[in-house]
């Protein structure tokens, strides 16, 4: 903006700045010649403070395999779940299927990529629709799945994938009196699996000996996500009764909770070693945010940003090498990263991918599976509903070297677990042993992971026969129950009437007593 003063001078005033600068009045239609010198001196004056923060991530870019590489022709799930339905590892990719008269999950090897045939084997034992399936990080054969039949179960995939459908698990867990609808690997320990049940409980199993060792009964609602700190010491948990928790898993001890009443949280995740939180959902006006937390203080929260004003649900990951986060909607078609650092304002956007397909749900590729060599950083493995398919999409960083690039690849979580299951519930923590990709996946994991045999007929956890109340799995055990229902209704009737007669025949006798002995004190 220019103003003429009758001091013949003329001032500049830009809209950035609230100081004027004195120009000298130059003569009249030489305005080009002003407005160039305001402009200089305007860079000038701003030219210490940069317009963006320099980061070796700014120019990540997602890339969409090839349709040769895609998995093409799988009958996804049309469950309404708020899960990812596909898991994935360096061997395999597991990905939840439609299916009538139970449950079922397809396994493909990773490299046997292109159309899958209608009639490949899937694992089906289960009795209802399966809502979350994970892979063990140490024993990349060995995967968890729950379902609405309330049970928990272990299936071990051989080598090369399955050659028939797989309908005997390696362990079948029960524990839970409603259905079953997360299940977490613990990040440390080789034989300690978290499952979240519709009855508002989380229990702990000792897959060593099969059974649960603790049980989290601090939720008043449906447990909506659960996440691990990076050695396990700490669950951060969300829930619909519209808190935010951070427990201690092995007391089940609530250290810190956060009544989201402003930022109704659906998602959260641990953002590795920087004792921070951070959680998806939605604002009082419906809009999607994000909220960054302190773990240590969860009465307010650092930063609370918003995003966009769709319904689909928000899903984060955090990759903790790079710092960067991944925002993906459920339905949405873009996938958002940001860089997460130590100083304000936490938060930094870097870029967008977007694809026109809707997304279903989303898998993630071990760091020990990835490219390498073509700077991938990050894979995702996109269910496409309606089409059936899978695309694999690579986050790359654009670099020109050839040579293995160290500042991008740091040593990272391996697939060797740091605890046992019983070193992890003596109250020892440890961080993951950490691995480097600079010569690629060659250390097989030499652990076996053996099934324990199970003899007993109850399971008390917190005094709790968690056995007591099952419900029947299939139409067969639910006629043995009704029909034994109706034969112990039969015997306790019987036996009160017996009982009533009883108590007749006492009270008859007593009353004859009764009469006799003013009698007897007559005479």
């Amino acid at each position: 903006m220019f103003r003429y003063f009758p001091d013949n001078k003329v001032k500049c005033s830009p809209t950035s700045h609230s100081a004027l600068w004195h120009i000298p009045a130059l003569v009249e239609g030489d305005t080009e010649t002003l407005l160039i010198h305001c402009f200089c001196m305007t860079v000038t004056k701003m030219s210490w403070r940069p317009t963006y923060r320099s980061s070796k991530f700014r120019n990540v870019y997602g890339k969409v395999a090839n349709r040769e590489h895609c998995f093409d022709g799988i009958p996804i799930t049309k469950n309404v779940h708020d899960n990812h339905f596909c898991a994935v590892n360096a061997k395999f990719l597991a990905i939840v299927t439609e299916s009538a008269g139970g449950g079922s999950f397809i396994v493909i090897p990773v490299s046997q990529a292109g159309r899958i045939e209608p009639h490949n084997p899937r694992v089906c034992g289960h009795h209802g629709n399966v809502l979350d399936i994970k892979w063990n990080p140490f024993f990349e054969n060995i995967i968890a799945s729950c379902s609405e039949d309330s049970s928990v179960r272990i299936w071990e995939i051989p080598e090369g994938g399955l050659r028939r459908n797989m309908t005997e698990a390696m362990m079948e867990l029960y524990g839970h009196s409603r259905r079953v609808g997360i299940i977490e690997w613990h990040p440390t320990s080789s034989g300690i699996l978290f499952s979240a049940g519709y009855d508002y409980k989380i229990l702990i199993w000792n897959l060593e000996i099969g059974e649960p060792v603790k049980m989290i009964d601090c939720h008043s609602d449906v447990i909506l996500c659960m996440s691990f700190n990076t050695d396990g010491s700490l669950l951060a948990t969300s829930c619909k009764d519209k808190k935010l928790r951070v427990i201690e898993p092995r007391s089940g001890r609530v250290l810190q909770h956060a009544n989201c009443k402003n930022h109704r949280v659906n998602r959260v995740v641990f953002l590795g070693n920087m004792k921070r939180l951070l959680t998806t959902g939605v604002s009082r006006w419906n809009t999607r945010q994000i909220a960054l937390w302190d773990q240590e203080d969860l009465s307010m929260s650092m930063v609370e940003e918003e995003i966009d004003g769709l319904s689909g649900l928000l899903f984060p990951f955090y990759d903790a090498d790079t710092h960067m986060l991944y925002l993906a909607g459920k339905g949405d078609g873009n996938i958002r990263y940001y860089e997460i650092t130590t100083e304000k304002p936490y938060l930094q956007y870097l870029m967008e991918f977007r694809s026109p397909a809707p997304q279903k749900g989303l898998g993630v590729m071990p760091k020990h599976g990835l490219d390498v060599a073509a700077c991938e950083v990050f894979r995702f493995y996109k269910l496409v509903t309606l089409k059936g398919l899978v695309e694999p999409i690579s986050m790359i960083v654009p670099r020109r070297s050839e040579t293995y690039q160290e500042d991008i690849y740091p040593m990272t979580s391996g697939t060797e677990p740091a605890l046992s299951a019983s070193e992890w519930l003596s109250g020892v923590n440890r961080d993951p042993v950490l691995m480097s990709l600079k010569e690629g996946y060659q250390k097989p994991n030499q652990l076996v992971f053996k099934a324990p045999v199970k003899d007993k007929k109850s399971i008390v956890v917190n005094g709790i026969d968690l056995l007591e109340n099952m419900p029947p799995r299939t139409e067969n055990e639910l006629l043995r129950m009704f029909f034994r229902q109706q034969e112990e209704l039969r015997r306790l009737k019987e036996e009160l009437t017996t009982k009533d007669v009883t108590i007749r025949q006492l009270e008859l006798e007593l009353h004859n007593l009764r009469n006799v002995s003013p009698a007897v004190n007559n005479v």
